[in-house]
């Protein structure tokens, strides 16, 4: 697939999430869409690499791979966060890949290492904690610690917390496509 026709996929499965909103106990107040722009905004703020801005725009595309919202069910892992790897991967390296990749784990990081971490996390985000393995050990903790691009996914982390505001303004999607347009492939 071509960089043009990967970020014009990515936009086409972006912009159909404009509206729908995570449901059941993984609601939030904003739809998928405006949280990935937040993400993204949020980062570019903390003047993050234009990679890690990318994949804080990008953490969750997973849940809606294939165009389609993933509807497994409350009681579910979605493994969201490795969903759509294979066709990100056809553009973008892994400084792009791996926080995403990582951003689940990065969660359960920040539950065992940060004792005030988990009273920060929304009912969704503490619901999804549970089917997504629950707080590291400490050995858990120490392999994560040392993996390349741990730190990017705990930054994106941070900042997927904080992106679930409905009335927060973020520059429009097209936006952020042209930065992954520059990205892709490099």
């Amino acid at each position: 697939m071509s960089a043009s026709d990967l970020i014009e996929r990515i936009g086409h499965m972006l912009r159909s999430q404009a509206e729908v909103a995570y449901d059941g106990q993984r609601a939030e107040a904003v739809s998928a869409l405006a949280h990935g722009l937040q993400c993204a905004q949020l980062a570019e703020w903390a003047g993050a690499a234009p990679s890690l801005v990318a994949a804080s725009l990008l953490h969750d595309i997973g849940h809606f791979a294939d165009d389609e919202v993933v509807t497994l069910g409350d009681a579910v892992d979605d493994v969201h966060e490795l969903r759509a790897l294979p066709l990100l991967s056809e553009g973008f390296g892994a400084a792009v890949l791996e926080p995403i990749r990582l951003h689940v784990a990065a969660k359960r990081y920040l539950v065992a290492t940060d004792p005030g971490y988990l009273a920060t996390l929304s009912p969704a985000s503490v619901h999804s904690l549970a089917l997504q393995g629950g707080v590291m050990s400490a050995e858990e903790c120490t392999a994560f610690a040392a993996l390349p691009f741990a730190q990017d996914a705990v930054a994106l982390r941070r900042w997927d917390d904080l992106a679930k505001d409905p009335s927060q303004t973020t520059p429009p999607l097209d936006y952020y496509l042209a930065l992954l347009g520059e990205l892709a492939g490099s």
